[in-house]
């Protein structure tokens, strides 16, 4: 593509251009993965600042670069484009060099702090049982139709992103369904970007270690539904007093789900299970595998976006009672002693309470919970003791152990959720480092009818520990101990 195209979209305070016409054959914000005749884009990131490594891109092929501050030093045979803030425009160049994809699809986006993957891998499930091809952009795998394709963070950086898309619309996707982190809209991953609807799920604490303030969080989560173009639909959650602000600005089409108030869509449930309910959306009734109120309220979601999409609401409910459980989200297993254990993602505070209250709503007091839990190191420490105080609450028994400590010691991580409990509520909690160990205790303390839940790493299979990965997987963990 000629470079004079693919900047034509964006504003610059200065460009150097060689006396060649430059063609550029790729994009890049890696400056170890440009190749000869690239677009390096110079970023200033939280950890490093990609000004320094221009030299390197250039060494490697690099044709034109944009940055914030022009070199000292000026290549003859390379293009400068200056521009105010390069983290702002890379969406922009993305979008323009894979052609615009988000344009040949429908592409819906889901945004909050809780219930992002159910809601955007259920929705490519269901409308691939209805017959469509599909995208999905998620934390636990990205895929189109029906090939998978690793992620590494739950929305890709923008390049990569317009690179999925543009290969979703080559082969024929109608929908794609992703999550939009709060860290992606702060970032401007998903400039250029052309939604066709937007769903928000929830806002509790989370990411404090980035966004710094509720507030800032908050705007990061609005900015999107602010950004919606007038023909898109805004689906949001009314039981969660941010939903009403999140759509307060939108140009979209505001469509509103509850299982408390009345709203375009309203659910409640009629009987509850461990492995799933029986539910009524819409005075329409149907089963589902899913279970706990707050899959109530993702089901909602998944079923207002495919009825704004222009499905049947009957049909949508038959192919809903159809799906499984996501990957490590409420993941129930059973032992032969008739011990219970659930897998969950939980790792906030709204979470873990969600999740125990699904469990205490299922067991009315006919059994035990027994809870594992732990914090993610490097990440925000004000949640840990918020953590904690939230698993004693609604357990028999807690069980404080190591999540991802990455670069901290496991053990002050583990100190700092025990500071926010009482003396009286520390009676209830052991401390145990290993966490296999910890699951293995709290298997050995239930009994018939009890329930364990494993609660922060989900679908993950790795503890990352001093920056290495080590294999590790809750679910392994719990069927090796059951089986034996």
């Amino acid at each position: 593509m000629r470079l004079n195209e693919l900047i034509r979209q964006i504003q610059y305070t200065q460009i150097v251009l060689p006396k060649e016409e430059v063609d550029i054959k790729g994009v890049c914000i890696d400056s170890r993965n440009v190749k000869e005749g690239d677009m390096f884009i110079a970023m200033r990131g939280t950890q490093v600042d990609g000004h320094n490594y221009i030299d390197a891109a250039i060494a490697n092929g690099a044709s034109a670069i944009i940055c914030e501050t022009r070199p000292d030093t000026i290549s003859s045979t390379v293009a400068y484009i200056i521009v105010p803030n390069a983290q702002a425009i890379v969406g922009k160049i993305a979008t323009t060099y894979y052609g615009n994809p988000s344009q040949r699809l429908k592409l819906v986006g889901v945004t909050g702090t809780n219930g992002k993957t159910t809601i955007a891998t259920l929705l490519y499930e269901l409308m691939r049982k209805m017959g469509h091809k599909c995208g999905l952009l998620s934390t636990v795998c990205n895929y189109i139709d029906g090939t998978p394709y690793p992620a590494t963070h739950t929305t890709p950086d923008a390049i990569t992103l317009n690179r999925l898309l543009g290969q979703m619309a080559s082969e024929g996707c109608e929908y794609v369904f992703m999550e939009v982190s709060s860290h992606a809209l702060a970032q401007e991953r998903v400039g250029g970007l052309t939604f066709a609807g937007g769903i928000f799920t929830n806002l509790t604490r989370d990411h404090m270690d980035f966004h710094e303030t509720m507030e800032n969080y908050l705007k990061a989560k609005k900015s999107f539904f602010d950004a919606l173009p007038r023909d898109a639909f805004a689906i949001t959650n009314i039981d969660d007093k941010n939903g009403p602000v999140m759509v307060q600005n939108t140009r979209a089409d505001i469509k509103k789900y509850s299982t408390r108030s009345i709203g375009d869509y309203k659910g409640r449930i009629v009987e509850i299970h461990l492995d799933g309910m029986l539910l009524e959306f819409n005075n329409r009734e149907f089963t589902t595998m899913l279970t706990g109120r707050f899959n109530v309220s993702n089901l909602l979601a998944i079923f207002a976006a495919a009825v704004e999409l222009g499905k049947e609401p009957d049909e949508v409910l038959r192919v809903l009672s159809m799906l499984h459980p996501v990957s490590g989200r409420f993941e129930t297993l059973h032992s032969p002693n008739g011990v219970s254990a659930i897998v969950d993602y939980a790792h906030t505070p709204d979470a873990i309470k969600n999740v125990l209250g699904t469990i205490n709503d299922v067991l009315l007091g006919r059994g035990n919970i027994i809870t594992v839990v732990g914090a993610g190191g490097n990440r925000d420490k004000g949640k840990r003791p918020i953590m904690a105080q939230e698993a004693v609450k609604a357990s028999s028994r807690v069980i404080i152990t190591s999540d991802n400590p990455r670069f901290e010691e496991p053990q002050s991580i583990i100190d700092d959720m025990l500071a926010g409990l009482t003396e009286e509520q520390r009676k209830k909690v052991i401390a145990i480092t290993d966490r296999k160990e910890a699951i293995k205790t709290a298997c050995a303390l239930a009994q018939k009818g009890d329930v364990v839940l494993v609660a922060g790493k989900g679908h993950e299979n790795y503890q990352e520990i001093k920056g290495v990965k080590h294999h590790f997987d809750d679910k392994e963990v719990l069927n090796e101990i059951f089986n034996s």
